[in-house]
């Protein structure tokens, strides 16, 4: 077995979520293998278990399948054919309305796991509107932040399901919006785009700065020492 076929072979295994963090890598080139229907499911309910702010869930996840789709989200990320050929990608969006909305659903599950309690989702019922409505211009932003939040879920997910991922944050938002019906959406922002599938490429740790460069105690210029 020559060095790429092993490399790809390994690549392939499932890997816990330590490992997963350490191996994962940007892949640019993927097989046309497909995803199989219950792994691509166990991949959503992994991403969408992912945090958010008062957990509202203000994400909108589309995966684009279809191949006419592919090539038209490819179009409006800079014809980067790494769309093309994963099987899946996800497209993450963010409801910078979404705290504002009927949370009904969200209420009704906390109390249902008892999660939070009657008084808590009372409170909430004011406070969340309240919080989101305060933000102002900032809607967008904390909506997309959560968004991001279910993307790094999604990445280290795959990963570890054997799986490999791509971040993409070339795209023109407009032309994805239209790709994905939400042309008409004026609160709906797109957060990242993320190609699923099975690596055709082998891609080497590129290394990371030493603590001392970027990582801090209490105030920035306070390296931390390990």
């Amino acid at each position: 077995m020559n060095p790429i076929t092993q490399e790809l072979n390994l690549q392939a295994q499932p890997l816990d979520v330590p490992s997963a963090i350490f191996q994962r890598r940007s892949i640019k080139t993927f097989k046309p293998d497909p995803i199989a229907p219950e792994l691509l499911r166990q991949l959503v309910e992994l991403t969408v278990a992912a945090p958010s702010s008062f957990n509202i869930q203000d994400w909108r996840i589309i995966l684009v399948q279809d191949e006419a789709q592919k090539v038209a989200l490819s179009e409006a990320a800079w014809n980067q054919k790494q769309i093309i050929q994963a099987p899946v990608t996800f497209v993450f969006a963010a409801d910078a309305m979404g705290g504002e909305k009927d949370l009904t659903p969200i209420y009704e599950q906390g109390l249902q796991t008892g999660a939070w309690p009657e008084g808590t989702v009372n409170y909430f019922k004011t406070a969340i509107p309240q919080f989101q409505s305060g933000l102002g211009n900032k809607r967008r932003e904390y909506a997309i932040k959560d968004a991001m939040i279910a993307a790094t879920h999604l990445v280290l997910a795959a990963e570890s399901l054997g799986l490999s991922t791509c971040f993409m944050n070339g795209w023109i938002e407009d032309k994805v919006k239209a790709v994905i019906g939400a042309t008409d959406d004026p609160n709906l922002a797109i957060a990242v785009l993320v190609p699923v599938g099975y690596a055709a490429e082998p891609r080497l740790n590129p290394g990371r700065l030493p603590f001392s460069h970027n990582v801090f105690v209490d105030r920035v210029g306070n390296p931390y020492q390990d």
